[in-house]
């Protein structure tokens, strides 16, 4: 079986003779509370930028991204509910909610097992900001009821008819009730069906008043305020229902968990008893003695009455508990749901806590501790039980997930699991390693990251997965740009970042032995490791760089020799170089796969924004942000010595890509000022020459991207404009335009071109857009006759594949690369690897049958 084969959908183009499988997302989670949510399904589902990102804890790894949303993503909630197992048992179809940051709720369909999820519908729009909270409950086989609320201040109760009658299994959705809460807005919610009243419910809503509202209602949606519970003195982050509880045979109790920003988590029982006709107002009255001082308020629902009653104060956290969850019910025999009296805490301390009440005296202790050693500022933003309750998963605030299962047999024993990662900012670049082993990308969240395939399973037979191996750089600046040194000795790369440096970077000893655990195949670099000295990197205090650790380094306490000098503050250990021989987990790629900084390239005079390398790996190419012909220059730096070598003046304005030709004669450069460049590139013992061959006004708009076809002097340039242009350059000293192609459905930001066969010139041009999407057109043709260089057969293009929106980016794409081909294998599929604006990483599977 293929990775996550279930989950991929092919895409094919008009003559059916190329098909497209997406087999990576590599995606963060957005950073913000409510934005997970784990489903009884065992999908994952959370908010990743725009789109709705399935995850599969059991393979690690992300399956699907839902696009339709229009702004980020702030919390999802899957219906039935993991505490619904009555609901649950032998469903195969789920329903997800999703709510945005511009007020729009969503409902998708889910089908459990079988790989098929659809966008349902769009639910009215009832709130004018944010969604910050989905809560719900089934409360019936087909009808859900929930709840959202908004930074509007507005509460809205929902009613979800789930239509079994259609084969479809569509569903319906509509507005029962909406609550004004004034001008502090609520930002937790919790419902629940009340103890021994099936059809009454209760609704908890906490926010920035301190205080926990508790409303009752029925199915019909109208709920009544029925009580407030203080006690919390800041904001209210969280809150659950338990199922009801029977305690040591006496009726059935409900509990309700808030915690908050002071730290505390609170558990608040309800206490209920039926009220014979005669009865309610000596209730009333009791109510206002000092049994509401004492026990806490009581409120009617029904033929019922409730005290509510402090349970239990919990103190453990060091920072604002974002999140508390109980332990999901387990179904026993004779359909009866089991609560079981465990709670998870996850807390901005980089903590998550399991409390449970003491057997002996009852009182509740912290049974489990998790977490986080990473130096990263802050920590959890919210913790989730696996439905079974064997798994716990956390998100934080590094857009990165963090799961520990129970594997002990007589005792409970913790530990961590393999989760998808990813950028949790835009992607803004990303390159394939020489060897076209591994994936390098970068991010506006101020990382590097590496991306394999990990072969190197327990059993030959398993699926093969991709992960990330590696965070070879954690800077302080948003960094834009990336170009892998190409040429032989070891793994190289240059980045530019929102600064006036460039940043080359070596690979240390332990990654190299790393990507040999992970690739299984022999490393590519001379004289195997013996050449290389270090053995990793270390993260200076202000984090911009990177420092070697020698491999017979002098093993000695920084701290120690500089205790009274002023960096004496800072408490950040040494990094831990590590040969890993299973896929990292987030601790260990935070702090222990950086790569040394070896060297820093001076000269620009405002932020970098793009690079290139030649194909020897002689030569690099940069360029900054500019609004001036002087600052707008390309600088050349050469490999080695990283001197630089040439400054090359024609735009106007930032050159936004640059890319040499695959003879290296030839530098092209596109930029804001709508004009192309060719530059003649020749490497001569004193240095290099270089002069401007052609400068072009090729578009309307501004030039986003550029790619050379690899067989030839042709290329291609694509615009805001919406169109592709098709050039070559002929006689080395003028540039032909060869093809316009039909206008695309939005700006073209990407190009990558692959040669397919040399005779006949032929090659498939890969075009993302502004809105995400991505278009394969077969190029072939166009080549000028020997001895003639103004004649040539005519360029064919036409698109041979629009990629189905559901494989593609939900923003921007930024880039698009294509896996250098493994000439021993014809037959072998094309990759191409894309990244974008909606914090993702893809990796495409492109089978061409002829």
């Amino acid at each position: 079986m293929s990775p996550a084969a279930g989950e991929l959908a092919g895409a094919r183009g008009e003559g059916g003779g190329v098909e497209a499988r997406r087999v990576f997302i590599g995606a963060g989670c957005n950073r913000v509370v409510n934005n997970v949510s784990w489903g009884a399904c065992g999908l994952v589902a959370f908010g990743t930028q725009n789109a709705v990102a399935l995850f599969s804890p059991q393979r690690g790894e992300i399956v699907t991204t839902l696009p339709g949303h229009k702004a980020p993503v702030n919390c999802t909630l899957w219906l039935p509910t993991k505490k619904d197992v009555l609901q649950v048992r032998g469903r195969d179809t789920y329903y997800l909610l999703s709510g945005s940051a511009d007020g729009t709720i969503m409902a998708w369909k889910i089908g459990s097992g079988k790989g098929d999820w659809s966008h349902v519908l769009q639910l009215p729009g009832m709130h004018k900001k944010g969604i910050t909270c989905l809560a719900g409950r089934m409360v019936s086989d087909t009808v859900a009821i929930f709840a959202s609320t908004s930074s509007d201040g507005i509460v809205v109760i929902w009613e979800l008819v789930i239509e079994p009658t259609t084969a479809a299994g569509s569903c319906k959705v509509s507005c029962l009730h909406s609550l004004s809460v004034g001008s502090k807005p609520m930002v937790s919610l919790s419902i629940a069906v009340l103890p021994e009243q099936g059809s009454h419910l209760i609704l908890a809503m906490g926010g920035l008043d301190h205080k926990i509202h508790i409303y009752c209602g029925d199915k019909s949606g109208k709920f009544i305020k029925a009580c407030e519970l203080k006690g919390h003195s800041d904001w209210i982050r969280s809150l659950d229902f338990s199922l009801p509880v029977m305690i040591s045979g006496e009726k059935h109790n409900l509990f309700l968990v808030s915690s908050s920003q002071d730290r505390t988590i609170r558990i608040w029982k309800m206490d209920s008893e039926a009220i014979s006709p005669g009865s309610t107002a000596r209730l009333r009255k009791a109510n206002i003695e000092m049994t509401s001082y004492i026990e806490g308020p009581l409120f009617v629902a029904g033929n019922t009455s409730y005290q509510v009653s402090l349970e239990s104060l919990l103190v453990g956290h060091e920072d604002w508990v974002y999140s508390v969850e109980w332990q999901p019910p387990t179904l026993l025999p004779g359909d009866e749901a089991h609560q079981a009296m465990s709670i998870l805490s996850a807390s901005m301390d980089k903590m998550m806590m399991i409390w449970k009440p003491e057997k002996n005296t009852g009182l509740w202790i912290n049974s489990v501790t998790v977490g986080e050693l990473s130096h990263s500022a802050l920590g959890f933003y919210g913790g989730h039980w696996q439905p079974d309750g064997k798994s716990i998963l956390a998100h934080g605030y590094g857009g990165s997930f963090h799961m520990w299962r129970d594997v002990g047999v007589d005792s409970e024993n913790w530990q961590p699991q393999i989760v998808p990662s990813g950028h949790f900012a835009p992607v803004s670049d990303l390159t394939w390693a020489k060897s076209g082993q591994y994936l390098l990308s970068v991010s506006h969240d101020q990382t590097t990251r590496i991306f394999a395939l990990w072969r190197n399973q327990v059993n030959p037979g398993d699926i093969i997965y991709w992960r990330e191996i590696a965070r070879p750089q954690i800077h302080g600046h948003d960094i834009n740009c990336v170009a892998f040194i190409q040429g032989s000795g070891n793994h190289r790369f240059i980045s530019g970042a929102d600064e006036k440096v460039s940043r080359v970077f070596e690979a240390p000893l332990s990654f190299l032995k790393t990507l040999q655990q992970a690739t299984l195949l022999k490393p590519d670099i001379s004289d195997d490791f013996d050449n290389v000295q270090v053995l990793g990197a270390n993260m200076s205090a202000l984090g911009l760089s990177q420092k070697p650790i020698y491999t017979h380094g002098v093993k000695e306490s920084p701290s120690s020799n500089s205790s009274d000098g002023p960096d004496s503050m800072e408490t950040i250990p040494d990094a831990v170089p590590t040969v890993f021989t299973e896929p990292p987990v987030e601790d260990q790629l935070a702090w222990n796969t950086l790569w040394p900084e070896s060297h820093k390239l001076y000269g620009h005079g405002n932020e970098l924004f793009s690079l290139c390398c030649d194909y020897e790996g002689k030569l690099v190419a940069s360029s900054c942000k500019a609004q001036s012909a002087p600052v707008a220059e390309i600088w050349l730096w050469e490999v080695g010595t990283w001197k630089a070598v040439g400054r090359l003046q024609s735009h106007n304005l930032t050159v936004t890509q640059m890319e040499f030709s695959r003879d290296n004669a030839f530098l092209l450069s596109v930029s804001r000022d709508r004009h192309l460049s060719i530059f003649s590139i020749k490497k001569t013992r004193e240095g290099v020459e270089h002069h401007l061959v052609a400068k072009h006004e090729a578009h309307k708009r501004i030039i986003w991207a550029c790619s050379w076809n690899p067989f030839g002097y042709e290329f291609a340039t694509g615009s805001r404009d919406k169109t592709v242009k098709i050039w070559r350059v002929q006689d080395t000293s003028s540039v032909k335009l060869l093809a316009t192609l039909p206008q695309f459905r939005d700006s073209v930001t990407a190009l990558a071109w692959i040669g397919r066969d040399s005779a006949s010139n032929a090659g498939i041009l890969a075009a993302g857009m502004d809105n995400g999407l991505i278009e394969l057109w077969t190029v072939s043709g166009g080549r000028a006759s020997a001895g003639n260089t103004s004649d040539s057969s005519p360029l064919v293009a036409a698109c041979m594949l629009q990629f189905d929106p559901l494989m593609c980016h939900v923003s921007t794409v930024h880039r698009l690369r294509w896996r250098e081909p493994d000439s021993s294998d014809e037959k072998s599929a094309l990759e191409l690897a894309s990244c974008g604006a909606d914090h993702c990483v893809r990796v495409f599977d492109v089978h061409c049958r002829t």
